[in-house]
């Protein structure tokens, strides 16, 4: 399989003094996505985790949802001329019986390591494909999860404390799941936000843990509509994101309940959506 990081030589100017030195790089390697054998997706992504990669990105399109509608996830052998195996191509085989949604399996859909599913549907597409509510406005005996601002704000330090990967390029994107009790259940490393994302989602269809109710999902970038879409699709509440989110996010976020919290720095952060979650002082509530 590909490796997580790779060499290459660089120059490096210091205060005017020039030497020649390897640099450790992320590597980025194309992932073809089939479904019942037909190509789906292609996307950029760091080598690792291809399966669970694969799994998460399709509980986002709506085709899988429970670990007993996965039958199983295989390289594709002969990927290339000569035959042999370049761990690219991963084809997911659905169980007997699940019914595949609309989602033009001849697309060919191309995903790029930033932005996701560029101009895919609108915000009612993912408001009736969702299998899980996340809206505990209404009606839910269930309590919805309360979080306290200080937890919030201790969560981008646990998440780069976490990021193995970055520490030795620089060049890697996080997704990390927390309880509301701000414990780490996992984390995933990316040179796409999505994928990080889409490979915790997919690491949790594979364990039976879905939907991830009672969890806080922080992503070290920006907020999309695709990261808001993902969080969506696997029934987590709450999405965090140390940078801005988008208008579009915002919208779905205010669509389907979830609480969308921005700019997430230090002591400092930005409630898009979905406020009711967090323990706002009365104080700080009012003006």
């Amino acid at each position: 399989m590909g490796r997580v990081t790779e060499r290459r030589k660089v120059i490096r100017i210091r205060d005017g003094a020039v030497s020649t030195r390897p640099d450790t790089l992320v590597a980025e390697e194309p992932l073809e996505i089939r479904l019942n054998g037909k190509p789906l997706a292609i996307t950029m992504r760091t080598p690792g985790d291809d399966f669970a990669l694969a799994a998460g990105f399709l509980v986002s399109e709506g085709v899988l949802g429970e670990a007993d509608e996965l039958q199983n996830i295989v390289y594709c052998a002969g990927a290339t001329v000569d035959g042999s195996n370049t761990y690219n191509i991963v084809d997911v085989r659905t169980a007997p019986g699940v019914v595949i949604p609309d989602i033009s399996l001849e697309r060919n859909v191309y995903t790029t390591s930033s932005c996701g599913l560029c101009g895919k549907a609108s915000l009612d597409a993912v408001r009736t494909t969702a299998r899980w509510a996340i809206d505990d406005t209404k009606g839910d005996t269930t309590p919805p999860v309360r979080l306290e601002p200080e937890l919030l704000a201790s969560l981008p330090d646990r998440l780069r404390a976490a990021q193995q990967v970055f520490d030795r390029t620089g060049g890697l994107h996080a997704a990390a799941l927390f309880t509301e009790e701000g414990e780490l259940v996992d984390i995933r490393e990316d040179v796409g936000r999505h994928n990080a994302v889409d490979k915790l989602v997919g690491r949790a269809l594979q364990n039976g843990t879905l939907p991830l109710s009672r969890t806080v999902l922080l992503v070290s970038g920006r907020a999309s509509f695709e990261l808001a879409q993902k969080a969506v699709m696997a029934g987590i509440p709450v999405l965090a994101a140390v940078s801005a989110p988008s208008s579009l996010a915002v919208d779905l976020a205010a669509e389907t309940g979830l609480t969308l919290v921005g700019f997430l720095r230090g002591a400092s952060m930005n409630v898009y959506a979905g406020e009711h979650r967090i323990a706002l002082r009365a104080a700080a509530a009012q003006g």
